[in-house]
């Protein structure tokens, strides 16, 4: 049986298909892996061995019957735990919620990758709640950077970001509200796809901020990010944020290359506050694009602080009776960043609301002009585990909050964005950002990337 650590999902389901190797083996072998390296990346908080060896059994006999294998037959994947997991309780990170009953159906989103022939082998470490940055969890201890097992992973889906970069799932899902699908692809050198909001439904998954969650996927190649995002998509009516659109798959376009797009650089607030490593990411992806034009988002600093006001104020209108019941079961920094955000006056939420609908207005302007934005996706490579501070230009900021600087203005009206890596001493990611609606535009951009070697998922060091 050869290593699949880094073969990827489209490769795997491919082999399986050609009956090259089996989804059995494929399944024993990610479970092996996940044994062994798991003890220091921290990635996984539960394994669904059982549930994962049972369907990869189904997929080897359909193949031997002669039928139909779907387009990810035999794939392992996980999802960050706040998705419901048939049999185990919905932790969301917390501390609380692992005293839930557990889930008795999975996920929408779950059920539609498994259709697609997908093997769910576990769920994955999160920051408390999805109010988080770093992937530190308090309870479950941080998610650890494949690529320097002393930094960061990013969060909130840091586990998902971990178990793909460190080799032991192709796939990953999870959720971004601020940036919490893009700053640990970011961080941990990955392709991430934060759709459309209400492109993708969310039933079956636990909220954090209704108004803002998307969920999405992780990968180390731009066609495993396209082939999961074709099986995930639909309308279902369970889910009242879920757009009416109909399926319109991106893998078909994915090689249409670039040429006649309008692709431009955002400036203003997108050009200060980072790190040379983040100014290099830019300008290698720029580069590489022939970008040779720069957009004004207006007021985009202004949009994140919006972001944050309806953040902190939907968050703990969610988690006020826990709060009230149960406040010593928080992670203190999660507890203390709910706790203000109840004394947010409604006057300023509602403020922010609208000037959310004046600036969504402003940037779809843009798109007038352009077909894609770059920007960086972090100000900085992953810090150290346990850092608190940074400084970005002249001031000392807070790690937790500030890793999201260059994404919350961008969630905050819901557009579809993929995160690609930019290799170095360590990985750093840069957003392309698109008009509503047009993933197939971003991952074509994202693809063509890839196949220059401007973006690549970077392996960590060996050991």
């Amino acid at each position: 049986m050869p290593d699949l650590s880094w073969q990827n999902a489209t490769e795997i389901a491919a082999a399986v298909a050609a009956g090259t190797t089996s989804a059995t083996a494929v399944v024993e072998a990610t479970l092996d892996r996940i044994g062994a390296r798991d003890g220091v990346l921290n990635a996984f908080t539960d394994l669904t061995a059982g549930r994962a060896m049972a369907k990869a059994s189904a997929i080897d006999a359909d193949r031997a019957a002669g039928r139909k294998l779907g387009p990810l037959a035999g794939v392992p994947f996980a999802v960050k735990n706040l998705f419901d997991v048939a049999g185990l309780p919905t932790r969301a990170g917390s501390a609380i919620n692992r005293e839930r009953p557990p889930a008795t159906h999975d996920s929408v989103l779950i059920s539609r990758l498994e259709a697609a022939g997908a093997v769910l082998v576990g769920a994955l470490n999160m920051g408390e709640y999805a109010y988080d940055f770093t992937g530190e969890n308090s309870h479950d201890g941080p998610s650890r950077n494949p690529h320097d097992t002393t930094r960061m992973s990013g969060g909130s889906s840091g586990g998902s970001g971990v178990a793909v970069a460190g080799g032991l799932v192709p796939l990953a899902l999870g959720s971004d509200t601020n940036g919490s699908i893009r700053v640990p692809s970011s961080l941990c050198g990955l392709f991430g796809l934060k759709p459309t909001f209400g492109r993708l439904p969310r039933t079956g998954s636990f909220p954090f901020v209704s108004s803002l969650d998307h969920l999405g996927p992780l990968a180390r190649s731009v066609g495993d990010l396209a082939c999961a995002y074709d099986a995930m998509q639909g309308h279902d009516p369970d889910d009242p944020f879920c757009a009416q659109k109909p399926v319109t798959p991106a893998s078909a376009s994915l090689n249409d290359g670039i040429a006649g797009l309008r692709i431009a650089q955002a400036g203003g607030y997108f050009r200060g506050n980072m790190m040379p490593e983040a100014e290099r990411a830019v300008r290698h992806i720029r580069d590489a694009l022939h970008v040779d034009r720069d957009v004004e988002l207006p007021a985009a600093g202004i949009a994140r602080a919006a972001a944050y006001l309806i953040t902190a104020a939907e968050g703990a209108a969610l988690h006020l009776a826990r709060l009230r019941t149960r406040a010593t079961d928080f992670d203190p920094d999660v507890r203390d960043r709910l706790i203000a955000g109840t004394m947010v006056p409604a006057a300023m939420v509602i403020r922010a609301q609208k000037f959310r609908r004046w600036y969504q207005q402003a940037v779809l302007r843009v798109f007038d002009e352009v077909d894609a934005i770059i920007a960086p996706a972090t100000p900085c490579s992953a810090p150290a585990l346990g850092q608190k501070t940074f400084v970005l230009g002249d001031a000392e900021l807070p790690v937790r909050a500030n890793l999201g600087l260059f994404t919350q203005p961008i969630s905050f009206i819901g557009l579809p964005v993929v995160a690609v890596p930019v290799a170095g001493p360590m990985p750093i990611g840069v957003q392309i950002i698109v008009a509503p609606w047009r993933e197939d535009i971003a991952l074509r951009i994202a693809r063509h990337l890839e196949v220059t070697g401007a973006a690549v998922a970077q392996r960590p060091p060996a050991g």
